[in-house]
């Protein structure tokens, strides 16, 4: 199920009730919309209480998108599928050896990699330690490209972010999750 609703401090709010959904979130696209996802067994009023207790964060995080340079109009199809196959050959010749080279030097392990036109995320790791990079994440600078990766393989040991995850992924970025994090809060994939 998808609607919108108008909520009294965001203006219009999709609603995403999903089974892939296993907890409730809160999303800001660079747009400024605001989807609020939520599986099957959580009440359209519990999650509308929640996204009520995050729209302060809502707002913030409408500012700092707004306060972003414009981002450039979108490319002709002909033209957006050349750049996207030229990323993809790119990605295609960096980004294995570069997961390699990181899962050595960590000591951690995955599965298998895909390589993907994903806009949505820069990386995930499956429960089967399946990791997949978007092909723009060669468009970031190298120390972001590693971050992400690392992230990802930390994933495998830790299939959220608890403190656990954090504090692994924190000690191999050398105690610079954090601001690592900031900076790769300033791009976006395009």
């Amino acid at each position: 199920m998808i609607r919108s609703v108008e909520h009294p401090r965001l203006g219009e709010v999709v609603l995403s009730r999903t089974r892939r959904a296993r907890r409730i979130t809160v999303t800001v696209r660079g747009s400024g919309q605001v989807r609020l996802s939520f599986p099957p067994g959580v009440s359209e009023r519990r999650a509308l209480a929640f996204l009520d207790e995050k729209a302060g964060w809502v707002l913030a995080t409408r500012s700092r998108l707004a306060a972003r340079p414009p981002v450039a109009p979108p490319l002709p199809p002909d033209e957006e599928r050349a750049r996207t196959e030229e990323l993809r050959r790119a990605a295609r010749a960096d980004l294995p050896p570069r997961i390699e080279r990181l899962a050595a030097a960590t000591g951690l392990r995955y599965a298998k990699l895909s390589i993907r036109a994903s806009r949505t995320k820069w990386g995930s790791c499956s429960g089967r330690n399946h990791i997949s990079l978007s092909l723009f994440l060669v468009t970031l600078p190298e120390n972001l490209r590693d971050f992400v990766i690392v992230h990802e393989l930390c994933h495998t040991v830790h299939h959220d972010h608890s403190p656990r995850f954090h504090a692994l992924l924190d000690r191999l970025v050398g105690g610079n999750e954090k601001a690592l994090n900031r900076e790769l809060k300033a791009f976006t994939i395009r």
